[in-house]
């Protein structure tokens, strides 16, 4: 026989087939949960529970995936897109894309087009880093122990700009960090792409004091979301700028570093550099 957890594991996993299979026709929270059922409220905290989104942040993220691939085709236009993935419009897939990627179905679908973005590599305490710039401000910072690995991760985040690998004075202003001269820092423009969510999480880590450490609990708090603490450990995996916004200063609950998107050493090397500062 089975206990509860395995009966609301079935139900979740039935839902989320249903959602998978009906998108284009947007359920709503009574469908879905009728479908199963569950009254809307129950069924609402046991689904938010298991997934870590809500039902329909859960249909907005099948939604938008599809609405992606259908951009990528050249011929589409955003009202056949629209369409095709179940929305009522033009302006509902304005919303859904500005909401999660941070970016209009415009500027998704252009991908970067007619943006220049310089970059180039410099030394720094903790290895070469490459830093990439547009007319905005500073877009990618990582520490490049691959070279061609990291121009391909930078090329992936903007597939349809022109790269150039020169020299920037705001590659200048990056690397003051690396010297400790910390007030220039709030002085320095970014220009990030992401989602809301990813936008706060950021915004929170450049909240953290250098030679401070926070857990990921705290991050989601500070968003003032505090069941997020393993949504908020995915947009921190996903900064796109390393050191300027200081991921490394997020470590478990339990006291121990836990992992670095470049590598655990040096996430080490740099709490115990900023730590003496």
């Amino acid at each position: 026989m089975m206990n509860q957890e395995q009966i609301n594991y079935q139900r979740i996993a039935e839902a989320i087939d249903y959602i998978s299979q009906n998108y284009k026709q947007q359920p709503s929270l009574d469908e879905i949960a009728e479908r199963i059922n569950l009254s809307p409220f129950h069924f609402q905290k046991i689904f938010t529970d298991w997934a870590g989104v809500s039902p329909k942040k859960f249909l907005q993220f099948i939604s938008l995936k599809h609405a992606k691939k259908l951009l990528q085709k050249k011929e589409s236009t955003l009202f056949d897109v629209a369409f095709q993935t179940g929305l009522s419009g033009t302006s509902r897939l304005h919303d859904l894309f500005v909401s999660i990627e941070g970016m209009t179905p415009g500027e998704y679908k252009n991908g970067g087009e007619n943006l220049i973005i310089d970059f180039d590599f410099y030394s720094s305490p903790f290895s070469e880093v490459i830093i990439a710039s547009t007319n905005k401000g500073v877009c990618f910072m990582a520490f490049a122990d691959d070279r061609a690995s990291e121009i391909i991760n930078l090329k992936m985040h903007f597939p349809n700009a022109d790269f150039q690998q020169r020299y920037h004075n705001l590659h200048q202003q990056a690397l003051l960090i690396f010297s400790k001269d910390w007030k220039e820092k709030n002085q320095l423009k970014l220009h990030l792409k992401g989602t809301a969510f990813q936008l706060k999480v950021w915004e929170a880590l450049l909240k953290i004091p250098i030679g401070n450490l926070t857990t990921y609990g705290k991050i989601a708090q500070e968003i003032e979301n505090p069941k997020a603490s393993r949504a908020v450990g995915t947009a921190i995996g996903s900064n796109p700028v390393a050191f300027l916004i200081p991921c490394h200063r997020v470590i478990q609950s339990t006291g121990e570093f836990g992992g670095y998107r470049w590598g655990p050493t040096r996430k080490t090397a740099i709490i115990g550099w900023e730590a003496v500062s």
